[in-house]
C-alpha cells in the first residue's frame, strides 16, 4: 500500500513539470532515489491549498505521527484530534474519523492493518519533517497540552485508581499518561506548566498515575501489581520521573510538596529522578533544606545513588557525590555497593566516578561473595574489567561463595576477551575448580562450546585437560554430551587426552555419551580414532549402539552399525536387554528395520514388549525367520 502511495506521489511530481524535458529529467532522479523532498513539499503544498480545516487536520496528523514517542493507534490518534483547546470535557461528537484523516493527509499517512497503528507513507518522509521543524511550531508543547487536557477532563479524572485498565470510551489515556511528560520536558510552555500543575495535584489518586506505573515501573525493576493503587506516587514523584524541571520548581514553590516523601515502596521523587538519569531534577530536589540523598527504598534497598550507577547516569552520580553527606558505600538489600552496580552492568563512566574515590572499597562482595570484578567478568564488561584490575588492590583470583572465580564466570559465559584479560594476569590460576560443580575454566568452556575460550586455555600450559568435576565428567566427555564438534576437534588435536576414558558414576565414555544424544558429528570424529572402543559398555553393560538405539538416533546407529567389526548382539547387565530390545521397547522403527538388516542380529534373545512398540515394528520382527514361535504369537 505505502508503495502504490509513495509512486503516486512521484508521479503527481513528475506531471508538475512542463515540458518533456523537464518531466524525463525528473524520472531519472526518482529511478534513483533523487527527488523525494520535491515530490513531498508538492503534497504539502497542495494539502495547505484545501480548505482551511482540512488543511489544519492534516498538518496536525503529520506533527503527531512524526513526534509521537511511539506509534499511535488509530483510535488513540482520533481522540487526540479530538481534543479542541478550552473544551470543558471529552466530546465524542468531536472525534473525526480515521477515513477523514486519510483524505487530509493526501495520502502521507497510512494505517498498519497489522496493528492498526498509523504511520507515515515512507521513511523518507519521516527524514523531510526532520529537516524542516519550521513546518510545526512547538510541536512537543502543543502536543503536551493535549495529553495534559484529556488527562484533566472530568470525564477521565472520575475513573478510580484501581482499575486494572481503561475503558476502549478513552482511548488516548495510555499514551497521554505515559508520554505527556516527555513530551513536556522537550518543551514547557506556561500552559502545559498549569495543565500539568493541574493534573500533579492529588496525583495518586488518578488513574493515569496507576498507567504510569504499571507500563514503565516493571522496566526499571520496581515492582506494582495490577491490585495496587498509587497510594504515596505524588505530583512531585510524576514530574521526577519525567524529568520536567520547571514543573518541579512549580511544585515545589506551592505548599505542602515534600522532597523526602515516599511512595508505596519507600521510594523518595530524588530517586525517580536519579534512576531515569534526570539531572536538572536531581539539582532542583536536592537544593531543599530537608532532602535525604541516602534515603533507600523498601522493596529493593537502594539508594538514589544506586538507582543512578546501576542505569550508568554519570551526570546523576557526580551531582550526588558532590555532597560530603552521600554514602557511597551503602549497600541494597543484596548488598550490592554503588560500584558493584555500575560494574555489573558495565557502565564504565560510572566505575570510573567510583575508582576515583578513596572511600570506595574495590572489593566489597555483595551476599553472595561476588566482588565487582566477579560481576563485570561473568557479565563480559571487558572496559569495567580493565578498569578493576589496574587497582593494586583487586585480586584477579577472589571467588564468590562457591569459589568460582572471575576467569570462571566469564568463561562459563563465553566472553572471550574478558577470558584474554584474565590471563594475562601474572597471579591467576586458570584450573580453579568451584566447589559447587566441581567445574574448571575449561570444563564450563568445553560444557557450552565456547571455541574461542578453549583454544585460549588449552595454550597454557597448567591446565588439566582431564580434570573431572564432581559428576566425574572432563571437559571432553562435556563436549560429547552437549555435541560441540568444533570444541570436540580442538581437544582431541591434543596428544595427551585419552578420548576414551570415562566417567566413574555412569562408566560413559565421550562416544557412549555422543550416541546416546544422538550427536553424529562427533560420533563419526571418535570412530575415526584407533584409540576409541566402539563397544566398550558402561556400568550397565550398555555399548554406545545400545545407547543410541535406545533413543532412537538412527544416524548414530547408522553410523556405528558400518564398523564391520560391531558387535549388535549384547545384553545389558541390569535389564537383561538386548540390543534388539532397546530399539523395540521405545518404537524406534527406523531403527529396528537397520537392525534387523545386520547379518549377526539376535532379536528373540529376550522377549520385547509388544506394547510399548509401533504398529510399524510388529511387522518388520514377523518378517524375521529367526523370530521364536512365542515371540511371533505374542505380537
Amino acid at each position: 500500500m505505502s508503495s502504490f502511495l509513495l509512486v503516486s506521489l512521484n508521479i503527481d511530481a513528475i506531471l508538475d513539470e512542463i515540458t518533456l524535458h523537464q518531466r524525463k529529467k525528473k524520472l531519472d532522479e526518482m529511478t534513483k532515489g533523487e527527488g523525494l523532498g520535491d515530490a513531498y513539499a508538492a503534497t504539502l503544498s497542495r494539502m495547505k491549498a484545501q480548505p482551511r480545516s482540512r488543511s489544519k487536520l492534516g498538518m496536525e496528523v503529520l506533527m503527531w505521527v512524526s513526534h509521537a514517542m511511539r506509534p499511535l493507534r488509530v483510535d488513540e490518534l482520533c481522540h487526540a484530534l479530538g481534543v479542541e483547546e478550552g473544551s470543558a470535557d471529552l466530546n465524542t461528537r468531536n472525534i473525526p474519523a480515521i477515513e477523514t484523516l486519510l483524505t487530509c493527509c493526501l495520502g502521507l499517512v497510512t494505517v498498519e492493518k497489522s496493528s492498526f497503528t498509523i504511520r507515515l507513507v515512507h521513511y523518507t518522509l519521516q527524514e523531510y519533517l526532520c529537516y524542516n521543524p519550521s513546518l510545526f511550531l512547538n510541536p512537543h508543547s502543543n502536543i503536551a497540552k493535549v495529553c495534559l487536557s484529556y488527562l484533566n477532563f472530568p470525564y477521565v479524572r472520575g475513573f478510580s485508581p484501581a482499575l486494572r485498565s481503561v475503558p476502549p470510551t478513552a482511548a488516548f489515556v495510555e499514551y497521554a499518561s505515559c508520554y505527556w511528560g516527555s513530551h513536556a520536558r522537550r518543551e514547557t510552555t506556561e500552559c502545559v506548566k498549569t495543565l500539568a500543575l493541574k493534573l500533579l495535584h492529588r496525583y495518586d489518586e488518578h488513574i493515569s498515575s496507576k498507567i504510569l506505573l504499571l507500563r514503565r515501573v516493571r522496566q526499571e525493576g520496581r515492582p506494582f501489581d495490577t491490585k495496587d493503587t498509587p497510594a504515596g506516587f505524588t505530583g512531585l514523584h510524576g514530574a521526577a520521573y519525567f524529568g520536567c524541571v520547571e514543573i518541579t520548581i512549580g511544585l515545589l514553590e506551592t505548599n505542602g510538596w515534600d522532597a523526602q516523601a515516599t511512595d508505596f515502596h519507600g521510594n523518595t521523587a530524588i530517586a525517580w529522578a536519579a534512576g531515569r538519569g534526570h539531572e536538572g531534577v536531581v539539582r532542583v530536589l536536592l537544593e531543599q533544606s530537608n532532602a535525604n540523598p541516602n534515603t533507600a527504598d523498601t522493596i529493593s534497598g537502594r539508594t538514589p545513588l544506586t538507582w543512578a550507577a546501576k542505569n550508568g547516569h554519570e551526570g546523576v552520580v557526580r551531582i550526588l557525590l558532590e555532597r560530603d553527606d552521600v554514602d557511597c558505600e551503602k549497600p541494597d538489600k543484596w548488598s550490592r555497593t554503588p560500584l558493584l552496580r555500575a560494574a555489573e552492568n558495565g557502565h564504565e563512566g560510572v566505575v570510573r566516578i567510583l575508582l576515583e574515590r578513596d572511600d570506595v572499597d574495590y572489593e566489597k562482595p555483595d551476599k553472595w561473595s561476588r566482588t565487582p570484578l566477579l560481576l563485570a567478568a561473568e557479565n563480559g564488561h571487558e572496559g569495567a574489567v580493565r578498569m578493576l584490575l589496574k587497582k593494586s588492590d583487586v585480586n584477579p583470583e577472589t571467588a564468590n561463595m562457591w569459589n568460582e572465580t572471575p576467569l570462571s564466570r566469564a568463561a562459563r559465559n563465553g566472553h572471550e576477551g574478558v577470558v584474554r584479560i584474565l590471563l594475562e594476569q601474572n597471579d591467576i590460576n586458570p584450573d580453579t575448580a568451584d566447589t559447587k560443580y566441581g567445574h574448571t575454566p575449561l570444563s564450563w568452556a568445553a560444557r557450552y562450546g565456547h571455541e574461542g575460550i578453549v583454544r585460549l586455555l588449552l595454550e597454557r600450559g597448567d591446565v588439566d585437560l582431564d580434570k573431572a568435576d564432581k559428576w566425574s565428567q572432563t571437559p571432553l566427555l562435556w563436549t560429547a554430551v552437549n555435541g560441540h564438534e568444533g570444541v570436540m576437534r580442538i581437544l582431541l588435536e591434543r596428544g595427551d587426552i585419552n578420548p576414551d576414558t570415562a566417567d566413574t558414576e555412569d562408566g560413559q565414555t565421550p562416544l557412549s555419551w555422543a550416541a546416546e544424544n544422538g550427536h553424529v558429528g562427533i560420533v563419526k570424529m571418535l570412530l575415526e580414532r584407533n584409540d576409541v572402543n566402539p563397544d566398550k559398555a558402561d556400568n550397565w553393560g550398555r555399548t554406545p549402539l545400545s545407547r543410541a538405539a535406545k533413543n532412537g538416533h538412527e544416524g548414530a546407529v547408522r553410523m556405528l552399525l558400518e564398523r564391520h567389526n560391531i558387535i549388535t548382539n549384547t545384553t545389558d547387565s541390569v535389564h537383561d536387554q538386548t540390543l534388539f530390545l532397546c530399539a523395540t521397547t521405545d518404537g524406534h522403527e527406523s531403527l529396528m528395520k537397520g537392525l534387523l538388516e545386520q547379518n549377526d542380529g539376535s532379536p528373540n534373545t529376550a522377549d520385547p514388549n509388544p506394547e510399548a512398540m509401533h504398529e510399524g515394528i510388529p511387522k518388520l520382527l514377523q518378517e524375521r525367520a529367526d523370530l521364536v514361535p512365542e515371540c511371533a504369537a505374542s505380537l
